[in-house]
């Protein structure tokens, strides 16, 4: 409450008193009480809200979670994702279900195809390979943010894909008329420096901006500075930005409009450690279960001799002198008693806490049948088809997202292929009217490139190949695609090597085993075009005719 408010009810009250109004008096003593109640109650609710490390960024309550709060849950996550056995196997189960299959890429065009296969060939150990794929799966589930710097050499166009630690990128400068749009990222990081003078190592606090991947391609229009000052960080100077590494910045888990996304595991985190703990205590009943209580009573001196005589007794541990079978004695006097707890009603198997369980895997977006490894005692197997379904379709989406990841940054490869100086890609580069790069490759050839991803569910190739053999007699679907759908579906693992056999030299499917109608037309297209229909048909061309001379007829074997 603030001292104007209180002020003006303080002079308001004494107003009342003085003029004998005090039924209005206490009413107003009434409503200060109700008001400040109130005010302690929101109070309390906000500070629980910081707590796990929120904090309240606009007038409006908006609440995100905090650079330091998401650092300390994704430690957290971390540590569980290594230690805990659900945590573990949920986010393993969730790459299994993305990468476990592998994803084929390539481009329309075999000099784009070329360019593509090339940077995945590079990135492979960092990006592109199964390692690396395995490894950026498992951190959106344990930190929730993905970034992807793309260091692009401006004279050959090449371009190598790095991950910057997320404990690093501490906050983003956003476009002012549009928060949801950030243009560079902040790191800040300790580098190592050698003391000229003393030789010692001596560790400094660095600073730099990344470029967002989609303002790296509107700033070339606007203008890129040098370098970047902001106050807000306590920066003593101008801060270097790294134009020629631009970010793409992969996030899950967090609400709409908020900067950073949250682990996918942080939701499943209480209900493991709680599974966990349930099997604990489980564990600490059954072993106390399994140390029965035997009474023996005795008088006088005959007790401390039965005493001495079972601490002789074999199979006791010498260290502790507890008994090493099951089962333990109580010397008691005879007016006194020993019994175990009843247990009639307890219940004391491990199923008892499947529910914990549940929750963990309703959190990993997993079936608890998968989660455990065991189908229970009233699963089956259609059960289990059942609880998987949903789980495919939150993978299948799992994998668009990184599907528009690779298409992205594949754009980018292609467009710095067609810029550089010495790119292996021919083209041209316009602006349109929104400061957006346009890319045109020079003979009107396509820079799509295809992503494709095998089917989750195993499904009998019998019957794929009977729909796409269905599909193909429609007569809709050009031969190069149906092609294509046929060496997935058979597992090929290939395909572009047997695509490249399939295809003549600008691209245009040939049927296979030289089929005499398909290669021919081809041949008659070719000659249409003025090229020459023996490039296609893999004989020599026609040799020009020497001066003053006739060539030799080729023989009908040749042709």
């Amino acid at each position: 409450m603030s001292v104007l408010v209180r002020l003006q009810e303080a002079v308001q009250e004494s107003w009342y008193r003085a003029t004998g109004r005090t039924e209005l008096a206490e009413q107003v003593v009434a409503e200060r009480q109700t008001r400040v109640h109130l005010e302690e109650t929101i109070s309390d609710l906000e500070n629980r809200m910081l707590e796990p490390g929120w904090q309240r960024l606009t007038a409006q309550a908006d609440q995100e979670f905090s650079r330091d709060g998401l650092r300390q849950i994704t430690a957290v996550c971390r540590i569980m994702a290594l230690k805990n056995p659900l945590i573990r196997r949920g986010l393993g189960l969730r790459q299994a279900y993305v990468w476990g299959a592998g994803v084929d890429v390539s481009a329309r065009d075999a000099k784009v195809n070329e360019v593509i296969q090339a940077f995945d060939d590079d990135n492979e150990a960092t990006f592109t390979g199964a390692q690396a794929s395995e490894e950026l799966e498992r951190a959106l589930g344990t930190d929730g943010n993905v970034f992807v710097a793309l260091f692009t050499s401006p004279r050959t166009g090449r371009v190598r894909a790095r991950t910057l630690p997320w404990d690093e990128i501490t906050d983003t400068i956003s476009n002012p008329d549009d928060q949801s749009e950030p243009w560079l990222y902040r790191r800040e990081w300790w580098a190592d420096q050698v003391d000229v003078r003393t030789g010692a190592v001596i560790q400094r606090r660095e600073s730099a901006y990344y470029p967002s991947l989609a303002y790296y391609e509107m700033s070339r229009s606007r203008g890129r500075p040098a370098t970047v000052n902001y106050a807000r960080f306590g920066d003593s100077g101008p801060t270097k930005v790294f134009w020629d590494a631009p970010v793409y910045h992969v996030k899950v888990g967090g609400h709409l409009h908020w900067q950073w996304g949250v682990p996918d595991s942080y939701a499943a985190v209480d209900w493991a450690h709680a599974y966990k703990d349930f099997l604990g205590d489980w564990a600490t009943l059954v072993r106390a279960l399994a140390r029965f209580a035997w009474k023996l009573t005795s008088k006088g001196s005959k007790q401390a001799a039965a005493k001495a005589k079972l601490a002789a007794a074999p199979g006791r541990d010498p260290l502790t002198g507890e008994s090493r079978h099951a089962g333990a004695t109580a010397m008691l006097p005879p007016d006194m008693a020993l019994e175990a707890v009843p247990k009639t009603g307890a219940t004391i198997d491990s199923e008892s806490g499947r529910p914990l369980a549940a929750m963990a895997a309703a959190a990993l977006d997993v079936p608890v049948t998968m989660l455990l490894a065991d189908p229970g005692v009233t699963g089956n197997r259609a059960t289990a088809e059942t609880l998987d379904t949903p789980t495919e379709r939150t993978m299948d989406l799992r994998r668009k997202v990184w599907t528009a990841t690779r298409k992205a940054i594949y754009r980018h490869v292609i467009r710095e292929a067609v810029r550089a100086v010495d790119g292996p890609l021919d083209g041209t580069i316009t602006v349109d009217a929104d400061g957006r790069e346009v890319v045109e490759l020079a003979g009107g050839v396509s820079d799509e490139v295809n992503i494709s991803w095998p089917d989750i569910d195993d499904v009998d190739t019998t019957k794929v190949v009977e729909a796409i053999v269905k599909a193909d007699s429609t007569a809709y679907l050009p031969p190069l695609v149906v092609a294509r759908l046929l060496l997935e579906a058979l597992g090929v693992s290939d395909v572009e090597s047997v695509v490249e056999m399939l295809t003549d030299s600008r691209g245009e499917f040939l049927p296979p085993g030289g089929a005499a109608g398909g290669v021919g037309q081809a041949a008659v297209d070719a000659f249409r075009r003025g090229e020459d229909p023996a490039a296609l048909t893999g004989g020599d061309p026609e040799p020009e005719p020497e001066a003053g001379g006739a060539t030799e007829p080729r023989s009908p074997a040749r042709r």
